[in-house]
């Protein structure tokens, strides 16, 4: 049966893919649509370019986690962690397209786990050492030092682990359906905006070490993004129908040439040569020579820093990261099928395509990413503005991220962008996803009072109470030491304070359907589909994942 029903989305998808070639007028229609093949170079250009759009939010994870992992000062393991994740993304986009959804949609971590996982490595028991937090008493090579690191890792290894068995349940049972029932955008919208909310102060703590830079940094992007998003750069292509002609593709330049830049200012001297000095961090030698001591050839494997374990209070915040990072999902799948021309994935594809996350999440776990995978909206994004819809391209770019991921020259290329440029790209992406988790209320009646309280309440109670417990530990002191763990990773998580809230709310105090969703945006749920599984999910792509 369900052989029958993938030949008849197939069959579906053709159809809608020629009747896209028919109107050449409509520009939102793709060039290329999910089951077809561009030119070989056409693919490799596009896949080059997919895996570009998702460079910063991958690289992004493993460097905030290393400060939770107490490995600020130890760049060398910071670029396997950055392998590490590569790999395992590449591996999840090529399962997802095969075997999941079957749709252009590229797999890579979420930052939907990563703020519980800071919370947890924040928490009295695994906050790093002070000698650690000071480069010239840290040796890495030194089995205490290591041993520090590793068993935080294996501890978020272990709890990852354990929590994507729900979200593989979930999905191969078909369970998502039910849940997404109660999941509309006043849940999701203070959950994702929390997420970019909460990760302030690391960025402006980047960005702080050269404000001059970080600025250009932002500029740049804004520039490349924005202000010339409607200039892209024409390549030459072929086709059958069409023969030797240019395609215009957009290129994001912004980063590089702030890296650039700090290069040529480090080799000139004009950055200041001592670490005590305002402005050392923008040097892009700071990191040593983790280049030339990384290996060329490294394959990650399971359990490579040891055996996991597992933390019950972990488990537990995570959890929350995953049943968000789901929902997120789902509204990934509707947008990108719609954008790809082909029709809304049926509710079998959206189960398989959650518990081939699931797997993805276990297969990150057990090879120490410290962190999960999910859909990337941002790759979503980008099918639209490519206008090729190709999965046989998504494809092609995780097979590259997988032959990259196995390269220790190139992760350890990563580890040596400036700490302002980190921290400039910071400032936009986590602006961004605070910004695509509010723009969740456009399904939703905000003229309505009730709508206004329940968003209003949740968000600022979300940052209110992980605050106060931060400065008031004590408070959480029951005299059990499992449950004071479990409380103090939960409250301290904004998008799990906020997005519980939110969901109580919104599904308790009284409202109509009309309120909770709009239901005359071209983008929402009919009356029709209310009481389907597929309630909530038009709720779009939200940059809950990354830029």
């Amino acid at each position: 049966m369900d052989e029958q029903n993938n030949d008849q989305l197939k069959t579906k998808t053709d159809k809608s893919c020629k009747v896209h070639r028919t109107t050449d007028m409509d520009k939102n229609k793709p060039a290329y649509c999910v089951t077809d093949v561009p030119p070989w170079y056409l693919c490799i250009f596009l896949a080059v370019q997919h895996y570009l759009t998702a460079f910063s939010g991958i690289i992004s994870i493993p460097l905030i986690l290393s400060e939770g992992l107490c490995l600020q000062h130890d760049s060398l393991t910071q670029s396997l962690l950055i392998n590490n994740i590569f790999f395992v993304s590449g591996i999840c986009t090529v399962m997802q397209v095969i075997f999941g959804v079957r749709l252009p949609i590229l797999q890579g971590g979420t930052f939907a786990l990563v703020t519980p996982a800071m919370a947890v490595l924040s928490t009295p028991q695994w906050k790093c050492p002070a000698w650690t937090q000071n480069a010239t008493l840290v040796n890495t090579s030194s089995p205490v030092f290591i041993e520090e690191w590793q068993t935080r890792m294996r501890v978020l290894q272990g709890s990852i682990m354990v929590a994507s068995v729900l979200q593989i349940l979930v999905g191969f049972s078909g369970f998502i359906g039910f849940l997404m029932r109660f999941i509309g955008p006043l849940t999701i919208a203070p959950t994702v905006s929390l997420l970019g909310l909460s990760l302030y102060t690391s960025a402006g703590d980047k960005a702080g070490s050269h404000w001059g830079i970080s600025a250009m940094t932002t500029a740049l992007i804004i520039l490349f993004s924005q202000y010339l998003r409607l200039n892209p750069l024409p390549v030459p292509a072929y086709s059958k129908t069409k023969k030797l002609h240019t395609s215009k593709f957009y290129i994001l330049l912004g980063l590089a040439i702030s890296w650039l830049v700090c290069h040529l200012l480090t080799v000139f001297d004009v950055l200041p040569s001592d670490p005590a000095h305002y402005g050392y961090l923008a040097r892009t030698d700071v990191k040593g020579d983790v280049v030339s001591e990384a290996s060329w050839f490294r394959l990650p494997y399971p359990g490579q820093w040891g055996t996991p374990t597992v933390n019950l209070a972990a488990v537990v915040g995570l959890l929350a990261g995953i049943i968000c990072s789901m929902a997120e999902s789902v509204g990934d799948y509707h947008a990108c099928a719609r954008l790809a021309g082909a029709p809304p994935p049926p509710k079998h594809a959206i189960s398989r395509g959650i518990g081939i996350e699931g797997i993805g999440c276990l297969l990150a776990g057990a090879f120490g990413t410290g962190n999960g995978t999910t859909s990337f909206s941002e790759n979503v994004a980008a099918l639209g503005i490519t206008k090729v819809g190709s999965r046989a391209v998504i494809l092609l770019s995780g097979l590259f991220m997988i032959l990259l991921g196995m390269l220790g020259k190139i992760g350890a290329i990563f580890t040596t962008i400036p700490t302002p440029v980190t921290g400039g790209m910071f400032l936009i992406m986590f602006g961004v996803i605070a910004a695509a988790g509010i723009s969740n209320l456009q399904f939703t009646d905000m003229n309505s009072s009730r709508n206004i309280f329940v968003f209003g309440f949740s968000v600022f109670s979300a940052l209110a109470i992980p605050d106060w417990i931060t400065r008031n530990p004590e408070f959480l002191e029951t005299g059990v030491k499992e449950v004071d763990q479990v409380l103090r990773v939960l409250l301290t998580t904004h998008m799990f304070v906020g997005g519980s809230l939110g969901f109580f709310l919104d599904n308790t105090i009284p409202g109509k359907l009309t309120q909770r969703t709009v239901t005359e945006h071209p983008n929402a749920p009919s009356h029709s589909q209310s009481k389907s599984t597929d309630l909530h999910t038009s709720l779009g792509p939200s940059s809950v994942k990354n830029l």
